[in-house]
């Protein structure tokens, strides 16, 4: 899961639509935890006798991501009887605001849950400790993780957290046997191009009687896909979004006229998605696959984890798609979430020890993503056939990671994603501006905020 800023926040959202959420609590973990070895690759740490010390976990509302914590969380304190953990969660959109407002002020939980992308930022402010080398070296680290997730936790050569999740949000699509069926459609689908997946849109897609779109063919109009994509796009076109200097974009290109035209044309012209009432704030993606509103929708693979708690009852397979441009995959990724520990910890190596229970043990890591259904940061977990056992689709998926590559330091994650890119992109796809203004718009303003951020 991601950092997939927009996309849990509407999960969050939704779910409470189903039951109240509940306010930011402190979690203990269950009396009868999944069983979830933990302790390899741990430091050593040489706690005080006596009195418990006391480590605090912050993470953000997720049901599978909470339980899998508390799994390891439960053994961790089982094999340091010492040391008390107190996991707090918090609605997502708090733990954001948290996390800005708390951890700059030093008033902050000894280790984080952090989103992938967010990293860099405190990082650069001197608000994370390095990791030790005896955890893990860069290095190491290289040899460990895949080096798309692992990208959000290196600045300036230097490692400052572990991946625990890749964010996927690009490559993969819920499908419904149900709704392929009775379209006469082959399922499971093997689709070698875009035009393939357009196709079976077209025909998947269905009106009502006043003409207006009563199920959509294929859902691409969330935050994080039309984010992900563009980038993408351009990479996979053989172009770069960044300019010269490495910090400031450059967006004014073929490659990425490009990608908006396409993604214009699949709403405009083949007509599979209505983008005016399907999108981030409307039919949210998850939500109207599980609502049957539409049959091929373009997610991140961590909401399998996700909907199998909350829809119990969800018939659902997550298949891979082909390269959005060209014939090559090149994906961007935020990096995905991981686990930093904070220079204001009073307990620097019973924190690096927990974080290292939760990062860099294969047992604990495997057991992680399999309860929440994420795709491994941690490459010997990629290749574990328990993963497939429980999750058969990521053994499809995983063939793609190693073409996956840090979207980089992009200044500010959440408002490139959520204040410049999505914002142009749903315009152009919806006809309310051109691919021109759009892809003008886009690389103005992410200029602007480059510059801001500079002075």
């Amino acid at each position: 899961m991601k950092t997939r800023m927009i996309s849990a926040f509407l999960l969050l959202a939704w779910l409470a639509s189903c039951g109240p959420v509940p306010s930011p609590t402190s979690q203990s973990t269950p009396d009868q935890p999944i069983a979830a070895p933990s302790g390899g690759g741990q430091p050593a740490a040489a706690p005080s006798q006596g009195k418990k010390i006391v480590i605090r976990l912050w993470g953000h509302q997720n049901n599978s991501f909470n339980q899998a914590h508390r799994d390891i969380i439960q053994k961790f304190m089982q094999e340091n009887p010492n040391v008390e953990v107190k996991f707090e969660t918090f609605p997502w959109d708090v733990f954001i605001q948290t996390i800005q407002t708390s951890l700059p002020a030093g008033q902050v939980a000894d280790v984080i849950e952090m989103p992938g992308g967010m990293a860099l930022r405190y990082a650069k402010g001197g608000q994370l400790l390095e990791v030790p080398p005896e955890v893990m070296t860069l290095e190491k680290a290289q040899q460990t993780y895949f080096a798309a997730p692992l990208g959000g936790y290196v600045y300036n050569g230097k490692l400052y957290g572990l991946p625990i999740e890749f964010n996927l949000e690009y490559g993969g699509a819920y499908v419904n046997r149900e709704m392929f069926e009775a379209a006469g459609l082959p399922y499971p689908p093997q689709w070698k191009t875009w035009d393939d997946v357009i196709a079976y849109a077209q025909k998947l897609t269905k009106w009502d009687s006043t003409g207006a779109m009563a199920v959509a063919g294929l859902h691409y109009t969330n935050n994080d896909q039309l984010y992900t994509y563009f980038l993408s796009g351009i990479l996979e076109q053989g172009g770069q979004y960044f300019a010269e200097d490495g910090k400031h974009f450059n967006f004014d290109t073929p490659e990425a006229r490009a990608v908006v035209q396409k993604m214009v044309d699949m709403a405009q012209k083949y007509k599979v998605v209505d983008p005016v009432t399907y999108n981030a704030e409307s039919n949210w993606v998850g939500a109207a696959f599980a609502q049957k509103l539409t049959a091929i929708a373009v997610l991140g693979s961590w909401f399998a984890g996700e909907a199998r708690i909350v829809y119990p009852d969800l018939k659902f397979d997550y298949v891979r798609l082909p390269p959005f441009m060209g014939n090559q995959y090149k994906f961007t990724s935020i990096s995905g979430w991981g686990i930093v520990v904070t220079k204001y910890t009073k307990h620097p190596e019973i924190a690096w020890k927990l974080a290292a229970a939760l990062a860099t043990d294969h047992e604990n890591a495997l057991h992680f993503n399999i309860t929440t259904g994420t795709i491994p940061a941690m490459k010997s977990v990629a290749e574990d056939p328990r993963l497939y056992e429980k999750h058969p689709f990521m053994k499809d998926l995983v063939a793609i990671l190693p073409y996956g590559v840090f979207q980089g330091d992009v200044t500010d994650p959440d408002q490139l994603e959520f204040d410049i890119i999505y914002p142009n992109l749903i315009k152009a796809i919806q006809g309310v501006i051109s691919v021109d203004e759009a892809v003008m718009n886009i690389h103005q303003e992410a200029n602007a905020m480059v510059d801001k951020a500079g002075k």
